[in-house]
């Protein structure tokens, strides 16, 4: 199974003009995929992409015609029986490395890459992505995982252990997911650019939906942020679980003292409240605002910062991205160093395609990494699954078990076609 080719697209989808995701930094998205298709000359196809919001998209792929040699040519098993020296080849390019180092648009390229090998692997399988996972031995895990610049905090011998205390229980947590799926949680109530009258409706929809976790949008003016967060706390009850996050809108004295005015309506946690990169002001930040917690991860740009955001005790709950990282390979790896930690994982998912590929991350977190649903929600955002082959399936606010082979990564060849980016009939109209 030689890969014979990879193509790229620009994909944007104009959300921008309803409103949907918006937030205090990002106020006009369109949400966007940089997309590759590895192809096999008539076998299966790895479908993969990264995440942006509208301009750039097309840089991001360029940089990923960039990693063509390193895939092209290469063998599935060329790349599954080393994964993880492929992923280092690709991150340790000599020359693409002076972009990064393992950060920024190069890394973004780098995940789609992955992410479609992944795809391609669980089709060539017949495996949809977080079975093809849970099949694998610890020892097969820790193959796909690059350790360095993190075995202060996770060594191999770690991570096979903590892999092997669980292994003999697999079947029984896929059991349950089968029966009652992965909980999850709403942002599509809380968007900053929705009027007051389209938040409360939106909240009393998701409440007969059976939703029980909700979050909102702030980092506005403050009057306008507790008026809105108490629209939601007050459309959902005392009792349902309501979440806020900043986007990294605010200095860390800023984040403090905004969170102390908020804490009237019991938020669960704070998302990005500062910079991502600001690991000591996340630390300051969480010490203050406790019992409230903090979640950060959707702009964290490599396992190294995770690492640095579990030792500072900065997060309280950890919010890995599939795209953001370096796809599969590096998910695993934070997914490890939390559980040490016992930070729960809650990925984020706010964006095109990101809750068709995080719903496998957290499945298999649950049946091989933690052994527990505790503490986790993942998030769910209503925008844009009819593009996708294999979209979300959501029952009473629980991400079901994907069947289909793959990543559930492949968008529609009909949206590709339309939502092409300049020359799509939706952008050239």
């Amino acid at each position: 199974m030689k890969i014979q080719s990879l193509e790229t697209f620009d994909l944007r989808f104009p959300t921008s003009r309803t409103q949907d995701g918006t937030d205090a930094m990002h106020t006009d998205p369109d949400y966007s995929a940089a997309y590759v298709i590895l192809k096999t000359g008539g076998g299966p196809q790895g479908h993969g992409f990264a995440f942006t919001i509208g301009r750039g998209n097309e840089i991001c792929a360029a940089a990923i015609e960039a990693f063509r040699h390193h895939v092209v040519g290469l063998t599935l098993n060329e790349i599954t029986e080393d994964f993880g020296g492929f992923w280092r080849r690709l991150a340790g390019d000599s020359q693409l490395r002076w972009l990064g180092p393992e950060k920024g648009v190069v890394h973004l390229a780098l995940a789609a890459i992955v992410n479609a090998v992944w795809d391609l692997y669980g089709k060539v399988e017949g495996k949809p992505v977080w079975k093809l996972l849970a099949d694998m031995t610890p020892k097969q895990l820790v193959s796909c995982i690059d350790f360095r610049y993190i075995t202060d905090v996770l060594t191999p011998e770690e991570a096979f252990e903590m892999l092997d205390r669980l292994a003999r229980t697999r079947s029984d947590r896929e059991a349950e997911l089968l029966r009652a799926g992965y909980p999850a949680y709403t942002t599509s109530v809380g968007w900053m650019g929705y009027s007051d009258d389209k938040v409360r409706a939106a909240c009393r929809e998701a409440i007969a939906e059976g939703w029980t976790h909700f979050k909102v949008k702030v980092g506005a003016d403050p009057r306008d942020d507790t008026r809105r967060v108490g629209i939601v706390r007050e459309a959902i009850g005392p009792t349902r679980t309501l979440m806020v996050d900043a986007n990294q809108r605010w200095d860390v004295g800023e984040a403090i003292a905004r969170m102390k005015d908020l804490s009237q309506f019991n938020p669960l946690w704070i998302e990005e409240p500062t910079s991502p990169d600001d690991v000591l002001g996340h630390a300051a930040i969480a010490r203050a605002i406790h019992p409230i917690g903090v979640a950060t991860g959707e702009h964290c740009a490599n396992r190294v910062m995770f690492k640095q955001l579990l030792q500072a005790q900065a997060i309280s709950f950890c919010q890995i991205d599939s795209c953001r990282l370096g796809g599969v390979n590096e998910n695993l790896a934070v997914m490890l160093m939390a559980a040490k930690f016992g930070v729960p994982v809650c990925p984020h998912a706010g964006g095109v395609g990101l809750c068709e590929l995080v719903q496998h991350l957290s499945m298999f977190d649950y049946i091989a990494v933690t052994g527990t649903m505790e503490n986790r929600v993942t998030e769910f955002v209503d925008h844009l699954h009819e593009h996708f082959v294999d979209p979300v399936v959501i029952e009473r606010a629980r991400y079901m078990l994907p069947e289909q082979p793959g990543y559930s990564t492949e968008i529609k060849k009909e949206s590709r076609d339309h939502y092409r980016y300049p020359d799509g009939p939706v952008w050239s109209a």
